[in-house]
């Protein structure tokens, strides 16, 4: 069985996309008045992505008051790469 947590911690989140060769990104032509793009994970070259800093990334994701919903395991024990970003619950 596997299971999924939520955290808002910027280490535990940066420490789980790196071991996982992931990198920040936000998707092109996606930028708002606030110069901020729809986020996203980058695991391999994706055309529509643009690489951002860590700095960049969690700004927006505070900005956006938002959380990390991951999956440490698949169901068969392989490493997951399920996330998603949703809204925290405050």
């Amino acid at each position: 069985m596997s299971s999924s947590a939520t955290t808002t911690d910027h280490k535990t989140i940066r420490n789980w996309v790196e071991s996982r060769k992931g990198r920040p990104a936000v998707v092109k032509g996606t930028e708002g008045e606030d110069g901020e793009g729809i986020l996203r994970i980058e695991f391999r070259h994706a055309d529509k992505l643009e690489d951002v800093d860590w700095t960049e990334f969690f700004d927006t994701f505070e900005d956006r008051k938002l959380a990390f919903l991951h999956q440490d395991k698949t169901a068969d024990g392989s490493e997951s790469r399920f996330f998603k970003f949703v809204k925290r619950s405050d």
